[in-house]
């Protein structure tokens, strides 16, 4: 994405959007949305059901990821994880039950409904190794060197910038660390009609980047990609969505790479 796009996207309005379009997702998650939300979503893209026996259900209902990933994390007990963009927690927990109670498990999310619902969870579940803290994915609250690995679900295409997020995953991850991740990307690069409207990036469309700059700015952050895989089993819902999807190739990618050493 050039500056020019950059500064014609109102970065204010998106992350209002945003907010108010997870907002729903937590309190509401039957909904109507751009994109599938709920246990069904989770089970077809690919979750274990011990996986998903283990989360909370209400916070399987209010799961908007689009994709799988964890198998290619391989969690260890007593590791340090940190989830970008955690929501109403489906990926923390599942997380959480990986590294067990010597482990701990960060999630970052910047909606307050979404914090406070998966706050709840985990409280009433007695997620001890878990916690959720509000912040930006661009600047998460940890400390450098900290995370073994570093996960996200469909959550870094919503970024204006995603290379200061992969800047900072890199940043919190421990030499060797992992970012295991599933998002939107793109076949082209999307038109500034799309891009410069913050609907449609709410909507996990209009702010997919092309695949090739995707994992370029992966690289460029400090890890080295070792795995891409397609998760041909998400699909988005309304017209507008699905229009965008078959003209530019908006599709779901899982990656895994680890963090060079320096």
């Amino acid at each position: 994405m050039t500056e020019t796009t950059r500064r014609e996207l109102d970065v204010t309005d998106l992350l209002d959007r945003v907010r108010s379009m997870y907002t729903a997702v937590a309190d509401t998650p039957s909904g109507p949305f751009h994109f599938e939300v709920g246990h069904d979503l989770a089970e077809r893209l690919g979750y274990p059901a011990a996986v998903l026996e283990a989360v909370p259900s209400a916070a399987t209902e209010s799961f908007a990821g689009v994709g799988y990933f964890l198998d290619l994390a391989e969690l260890q007990p007593g590791e340090q994880v940190l989830d970008l963009g955690s929501g109403s927690g489906t990926d923390t927990f599942a997380a959480a039950v990986a590294v067990g109670p010597s482990g701990r498990v960060t999630g970052v999310d910047l909606t307050p409904a979404q914090l406070a619902k998966a706050g709840r969870l985990a409280d009433q579940a007695g997620f001890a190794q878990v916690a959720f803290v509000e912040g930006r994915i661009e600047e998460p609250p940890v400390a450098p060197g900290s995370v073994d690995c570093v996960i996200s679900n469909g959550v870094i295409n919503l970024a204006p910038d995603k290379g200061a997020v992969f800047r900072a995953a890199a940043r919190a991850s421990r030499p060797g660390g992992r970012l295991a991740i599933a998002d939107i990307v793109t076949a082209v690069a999307l038109p500034d009609g799309i891009t410069c409207d913050a609907s449609l990036w709410a909507a996990c469309i209009g702010g997919a980047a092309e695949r090739g700059e995707y994992l370029a700015l992966i690289e460029a952050a400090g890890f080295a990609v070792q795995q891409v895989r397609e998760n041909t089993a998400y699909r988005f819902l309304s017209d507008r969505a699905r229009s965008a999807t078959a003209r530019y190739g908006v599709t779901s990618i899982s990656v895994l790479a680890t963090r060079v050493s320096t």
